[in-house]
């Protein structure tokens, strides 16, 4: 069985190191396109410009993930089993190979991968293809994405 309350605390502490992954890379690019080596010596010379494109991107990802945090710390935690798939509940599929696929539907930072205990787990969202097609089905059921099937083998 999985504990479900651990379960959210990893995945917390994987946002939360994300954030600060990203924190760390939009300080160096603005470090970098502040920097007065950066200033162009010529209108070809683009590296400082493209170094503040670089440092606003990486200060929007630092907002998305600030704003995935607040999401996870309000999302209500679903025990239980036999129940059909919801936001806050981990799905475990097996594809047409054989392999296993865990994913945790979750209200955001959608593509996130971690691991907890023995587990590479994706976080999903409601509005990513796969995700939208989850919801509402239960152990049993199959569904297809991109030419591929996945049987629903457990929700957590």
């Amino acid at each position: 069985m999985i504990d479900k309350e651990r379960l959210h605390a990893a995945i917390i502490a994987a946002i939360t190191s994300a954030t600060n992954n990203a924190m760390n890379a939009a300080n160096q690019a603005h470090e970098t396109a502040t920097n007065k080596e950066s200033v162009a010596e010529n209108k070809y010379d683009t590296f400082g410009l493209e170094a503040s494109y670089l440092a606003h991107g990486q200060a929007q990802r630092v907002a998305e993930y600030k704003q995935a945090l607040s999401c996870y710390r309000d999302l209500a935690i679903v025990s239980g089993i036999d129940l059909s798939i919801d936001l806050g509940m981990l799905v475990k599929l097996k594809d047409e190979t054989g392999a296993e696929l865990y994913l945790f539907l979750g209200p955001a930072a959608g593509g996130l991968k971690f691991h907890f205990d023995d587990l590479a787990i994706t976080l999903i969202t409601p509005s990513s293809p796969l995700g939208k097609s989850l919801l509402g089905l239960e152990v049993g059921d199959e569904v297809e994405r991109q030419n591929k099937s996945y049987d629903i083998l457990a929700i957590y």
